[in-house]
């Protein structure tokens, strides 16, 4: 579990301290920017591999999240902050399996948390942009809820609303990758037991526990993909429960 708390390296301005999972955060940012940008620059009628690549990840966000669930004109409109969602959370999760760095910068709560932020508050947005401030009331009070009820479910809808969604968001997220993570070294760490200091028969443990892990690894490249993807389906539904014409 320490991993998760590592050494202070230095401080910024004095002030600002920076670890080992920080740094494997500001790297995931420059090879988001990087990549993208690079893909993007000068693209071409004919694209070549790499335009290729970064056009089919575009693709799926474009097509399979945005304008499927938003439609083309939403779909078009939230398209840059659904993207952005996206690779960062893609980047950020793949740098767990990445040997030597070994860590999802998504491991640690501020990056989910700030991500739920950035999801909450374009959802609210996006509410208040299209039904003005009857959002929060219609949010609240839904249509055809007998009266005596509506106490009861306007408190059940704030919480479900507007207090767990970024919660469930930010530990949906980072549960995940943190037990991802932990499932690695412990087979890793137990391959290393039984190869190093156990020993002798205890070797053919060791033969297993590498192989689950080696398995766990392809695994854990499908849950980096699946959650990158769900957080953004997530942000885009909620995104279309605050424009639908009920509100």
């Amino acid at each position: 579990m320490e991993e998760f708390f590592p050494e202070i390296l230095f401080n910024v301005f004095g002030v600002i301290p920076i670890h080992r999972i920080h740094l494997i955060q500001f790297l995931s940012v420059i090879a988001v920017v990087l990549i993208l940008w690079l893909g993007t620059r000068n693209m071409r009628v004919v694209p070549g591999r790499f335009q290729s690549l970064v056009e089919m990840g575009l693709g799926v966000v474009r097509n399979g999240i945005a304008h499927d669930l938003l439609g083309r004109k939403d779909g078009d409109r939230f398209l840059p902050i659904l993207v952005s969602i996206f690779f960062m959370v893609l980047f950020m999760n793949v740098t767990g399996i990445i040997p030597f760095l070994n860590m999802p910068g998504t491991a640690i709560v501020a990056v989910p948390l700030t991500l739920a932020i950035i999801s909450y508050v374009t959802f609210i947005y996006a509410g208040i942009r299209r039904h003005g401030w009857r959002f929060f009331k219609n949010s609240l009070l839904p249509q055809g809820v007998p009266g005596f009820a509506l106490p009861i479910v306007a408190v059940i809808e704030l919480i479900s609303t507007f207090v767990l969604r970024p919660v469930t968001l930010t530990l949906r997220l980072m549960m995940n990758l943190v037990v991802g993570h932990m499932i690695l070294v412990l087979c890793f760490a137990a391959t290393q037991f039984f190869f190093f200091t156990a020993g002798g028969g205890w070797a053919a443990l060791g033969v297993g526990t590498l192989a689950f892990g080696g398995a766990f690894t392809v695994f854990e490249m499908l849950v980096v993909v699946l959650q990158a993807y769900v957080f953004t389906v997530l942000t885009a539904v909620y995104i279309q429960l605050a424009v639908a014409e009920e509100h």
